[in-house]
């Protein structure tokens, strides 16, 4: 792909409306709406990283791809370094060949998979580099690792393109999702979003030899402290809307950042009596596909986007 073929390809953002915050501004001119990016490959970090559900890090890692910034912001964000749109960025611009070239030499490591994270304000971006990666003949599985604040319409014109779809589905309660992450129509849109990716995938999570996902979808939702009902509304609508049989990812790991230490519903972490709370649900409701995490887990999962390896204390 050259560079002619590059700015086709991101022709979408000319009018940017490719997630819910539908801001259409012109993010090849420079311009930036709500995510404050512009049309680059705004990159925080390129990486292997084992921490990632076990069909998705298997034994060797995924080639994780951390994008800056994000179309939600939520106050407890545990990458908040990269994410915080009010924070300035100086980074240093790679264009599609440096990220084509980087992605490839991990996957030149004996790694077959290749992670998106927080893309959904990217999509044309990811879409130019798969097809980059391809043409150099190299065919990971590509795993779509997202907030869910993505249209449906967007998520369907992935489809074939992505193998693994690595949803979170933060919140059921619109109050809480505006406090939380200043999205009131959060529940709704993700909702219709992993509905998306349901359809494309459905409940079976397709598995190769070595125990790898190579096609499916994965829902991840993080249990807040004092905000059980959330989480019981959460796993209540996808057993009722979609299929107890789907794979959830149950996590633990919530850690008060700097931000939100001094709050009293977010300045502590999960409690074993709340999470067990959860996991309950899940048993009654058929939830029997997945993965929990030990309460101790949050002090593995805390990056830090200052150093070359930002999950390697």
């Amino acid at each position: 792909m050259d560079n002619n073929s590059l700015l086709a390809s991101l022709h979408e953002l000319e009018d940017c409306h490719i997630c819910p915050r539908n801001c259409h501004v012109n993010r090849l001119t420079g311009n930036a709406g709500y995510c404050q990016s512009d049309a680059s490959f705004n990159i925080a970090s390129i990486c292997i990283h084992h921490g990632e559900e076990p069909p998705i890090s298997g034994k060797t890692g995924i080639c994780n791809i951390f994008f800056t910034n994000c179309n939600l912001q939520c106050i407890y964000c545990q990458n908040h370094q990269i994410s915080d749109n009010r924070i300035p960025r100086n980074l240093s611009q790679m264009g599609l060949e440096e990220v084509a070239g980087r992605v490839i030499s991990i996957l030149d490591q004996g790694i077959n998979r290749v992670g998106f994270v927080s893309p959904s304000h990217f999509v044309p971006q990811v879409r130019a580099l798969i097809e980059k990666v391809k043409s150099r003949g190299y065919h990971p599985v590509w795993v779509y690792n997202t907030n869910g604040y993505d249209k449906a319409e967007t998520i369907r014109s992935l489809e074939g393109t992505i193998d693994v779809y690595l949803p979170d589905f933060k919140y059921a309660d619109s109050q809480l999702s505006h406090d939380l992450s200043g999205a009131r129509d959060y529940p709704d849109i993700a909702a219709k979003a992993i509905g998306e990716m349901f359809r494309q995938k459905g409940s079976t999570l397709i598995l190769d030899n070595d125990g790898q996902a190579e096609s499916g979808l994965i829902i991840r939702h993080l249990v807040l402290p004092r905000k059980i009902d959330n989480s019981l509304k959460v796993l209540r609508f996808i057993a009722e809307n979609f299929s107890p049989r789907v794979h959830i990812s149950l996590m633990s790991q919530y850690c008060p950042t700097p931000k939100v230490k001094g709050l009293p519903d977010l300045g502590r972490g999960v409690t074993s009596r709340e999470y067990r709370k959860v996991i309950r649900e899940m048993s009654v409701l058929g939830m029997n596909h997945g993965w929990t995490q030990e309460l101790d887990s949050k002090n593995s999962y805390q990056p830090d986007f200052n150093s070359v390896h930002p999950f390697e204390k």
